[in-house]
């Protein structure tokens, strides 16, 4: 049975004491890295094996697509240890990609809204010999391409915007490999995703990627696409994929929020909530986020956070100063203007909350009364829902619509929630049109 249009999550009537056995909650693997895993694993020789690779919309769009383009990935192996985990066996095939369309009928290649799959799969089917056209949801036609297509077409590839805007829906013609190299520039931005599109495929496709702005080079996210890379050129036949640290980053928050004391422990062994093996390699920018408990007056998402920097915002109302969060445009042109999402949704709850013209910046004030009862719009976007949802189990009466949106990346969000300790919150959460508790069954998004 799917989830409601609606669930209300009873706040939790006791704080969490650090002196009690902590709470220790699994999350799933991280998406960014399985879905660059899988590319790197499809172009290598030979077998790997993926352990710990997210299962969720935007993974399992990545796997039918390489599947669809003839790569054999093996039947996912449910991870004993989390649900939304799956071991997949990928056969690479050293570059070569087998299935093509023609022009008349090139081959379809559908992304949902998934940023990392559009972005990786244009630059892969490049690779490839035949005509591809990629298309996603209404939002995804939305989102900027701009920057990869130029990239791409001045390597040589034919790439065709249908509506000629420079977005999806797009037909390629995959040119292979290039018989000398041949350098690009790439703008960023808007998102880091196209310079690791690009690089991901650079070495088979005999591409050399060249920053527009060296600053936006240091992006974190491009710098995990340089540590995975190196670690493929070694053909590892097991791969083990660490938990997302933003999908992480709600459990960090809500332990912030429930403690008996709100300014904040200063350790991970004094937070009464914790997440399983915190990643510790040092290619997600968000494994940071507990160093940012409670929050200094200001977070950069260019500099301090990524993802993640959207649980700071909405626990930022329960801080004794104001905050302000700077270079978040990226955040404008992703599942939906996070920014203003997030600015409206929080206006709902009483906060005061502000931005600048450009929508770079926000301003959120304390709420020393806090939150009002509110009905939460998630614009369809998986982090408004799991923003608004950890706030729940401290808020009375908010109402999130559209819960079922964390299957993007987290179709197991709520279980955790309502599972009982110490695996979770044990929180009661109801269907907000009937008033019924829903069972652990009903709360997973699919």
């Amino acid at each position: 049975m799917p989830l409601p249009n609606a669930i209300y999550i009873e706040p939790l009537d006791h704080p969490i004491s650090a002196d009690d056995q902590p709470l220790e909650i699994t999350v799933p693997g991280s998406k960014s890295i399985t879905n660059r895993a899988l590319i790197l694993a499809a172009l290598g020789n030979g077998k790997t094996i993926l352990r710990g690779a997210l299962w969720s919309e935007d993974t399992e769009v990545m796997v039918q697509a390489l599947m669809k383009l003839g790569f054999q990935i093996s039947e996912p192996e449910i991870d004993p240890a989390e649900a939304c985990n799956r071991t997949l066996r990928i056969e690479g095939l050293g570059g070569r990609i087998p299935n093509g369309g023609s022009k008349n009928s090139p081959l379809e290649l559908h992304v949902a809204n998934a940023g990392t799959a559009a972005r990786f799969l244009t630059a892969l089917v490049c690779l490839g010999e035949g005509y591809f056209r990629l298309s996603g949801v209404a939002r995804m036609h939305e989102r900027p391409q701009a920057a990869l297509f130029a990239a791409l077409r001045s390597l040589g590839y034919e790439v065709f915007s249908e509506h000629q805007n420079d977005r999806m829906p797009v037909i390629v013609r995959g040119g292979g490999r290039l018989t000398e190299k041949r350098k690009c520039v790439v703008g960023q931005e808007e998102s880091s995703q196209f310079a690791s599109a690009l690089q991901l495929c650079a070495e088979t496709g005999n591409w050399e990627i060249l920053p527009q702005n060296p600053k936006l080079a240091e992006s974190p996210y491009l710098a995990m696409t340089r540590e995975l890379i190196k670690v493929f050129k070694k053909c590892p036949s097991e791969f083990q994929i660490e938990p997302d640290a933003s999908s992480g980053s709600y459990f960090w928050g809500a332990g912030h929020l429930l403690s008996e004391d709100l300014r904040g422990p200063t350790t991970h062994a004094a937070f009464p909530v914790r997440v399983k093996h915190w990643p510790s390699s040092g290619w997600q920018i968000d494994s940071e986020f507990p160093k940012f408990l409670p929050l200094p007056e200001i977070v950069s998402r260019q500099h301090d956070l990524g993802d993640s920097i959207m649980t700071a915002i909405v626990m930022a109302p329960f801080e004794k100063h104001a905050t302000e969060f700077t270079d978040l445009g990226r955040l404008r042109v992703q599942e939906c203007d996070r920014v203003m999402a997030l600015h409206d949704e929080l206006r709902k709850c009483g906060v005061a909350a502000k931005t600048n013209t450009t929508g770079e910046n926000l301003w959120i004030e304390p709420a020393p009364e806090g939150l009002k009862p509110a009905s939460i719009e998630t614009y369809n976007d998986h982090r408004m829902a799991m923003c608004f949802g950890m706030l729940s189990l401290v808020s009375p009466g908010l109402i999130i619509n559209n819960p079922a949106c964390v299957k993007k990346t987290f179709p197991n969000f709520f279980q955790k929630l309502a599972a009982s300790a110490p695996s979770g919150f044990g929180a009661r959460i109801r269907d907000a049109a009937t008033g019924a508790v829903l069972t652990s069954e009903e709360l997973f998004a699919d």
